[in-house]
């Protein structure tokens, strides 16, 4: 059986591939990663206390992702695109449990009622339905959203190709392979993914609108916008990984 596209390179993930089958597909398109200051203590008491807040020069971030999923499905399953394929924007920060840094998302937005119950249901992460659309013209990603007061409009295209350093903003911020959450009894869960190594690229945006961050104490927003085509990608269940109770 020909192997799915993201499994023909593994030597760069930081951690083996999970035993088990991996049970979800999906490719994720026009990507920018947007990054905000924030003092870690403003994040610490959101975060569960097994959890790790990661940090880069001394402080937190706030991520800001807005992107294209696209033949989102089950493995073994199609992928109609009129309910595999939408655009989704997450806001996140980054964190580690038992040396394996990961990401905690604050909220995930989709125009799709199915994929918010799917993923509220079987992932435990919290997904919003929201007005969200993405459409490209030449070069350029036109990306809006709306929940409620908040709002994200913004245009986006890439310019030169990077291959950054292990030990930078860049890489720190975007190789990460795994996701975290808690379910109602407030066990940790890890989601393992896997795709390629990131190809990124510097990228130009033009914010006309951003109130996803009114409430939130942030300072500036980091220098190093990013932009990523496209990258297949496989998700594993996920698994209970809460550190044992001393004694027990």
């Amino acid at each position: 059986m020909t192997p799915h596209p993201s499994l023909l390179h593994t030597d760069h993930r930081p951690w083996p591939l999970p035993e088990s089958n991996w049970i979800m597909r999906q490719e994720w398109n026009d990507l920018a990663f947007l990054h905000w200051e924030i003092q870690p203590a403003a994040l610490r008491p959101l975060l569960p206390p097994d959890l790790e807040l990661d940090t880069w020069g001394g402080t937190a971030w706030l991520g800001i992702v807005p992107f294209d999923m696209k033949g989102v499905t089950l493995r073994g399953f199609p992928a109609p695109p009129a309910l595999s394929n939408f655009p989704e924007i997450n806001l996140r920060t980054y964190v580690t449990h038992q040396g394996r840094p990961g990401v905690w998302f604050f909220s995930l937005d989709v125009p799709s009622h199915l994929a918010v119950w799917i993923a509220r249901s079987c992932f435990h992460l919290p997904y919003f339905h929201a007005s969200v659309s993405s459409t490209r013209s030449d070069n350029t990603v036109h990306y809006q959203h709306q929940r409620g007061n908040l709002r994200f409009k913004a245009s986006y295209h890439p310019l030169e190709p990077i291959s950054p350093p292990p030990d930078s903003f860049e890489t720190w911020a975007t190789e990460r392979y795994c996701l975290y959450t808690a379910n109602r009894r407030g066990r940790i869960l890890r989601g393992e993914v896997h795709h390629p190594r990131w190809p990124l690229h510097r990228a130009a945006i033009d914010i006309s609108e951003n109130t996803f961050l009114k409430t939130w104490p942030v300072g500036p927003m980091h220098p190093s916008v990013l932009f990523s085509p496209h990258i297949p990608v496989v998700v594993w269940p996920l698994k209970d990984c809460t550190s044992p109770t001393p004694g027990f």
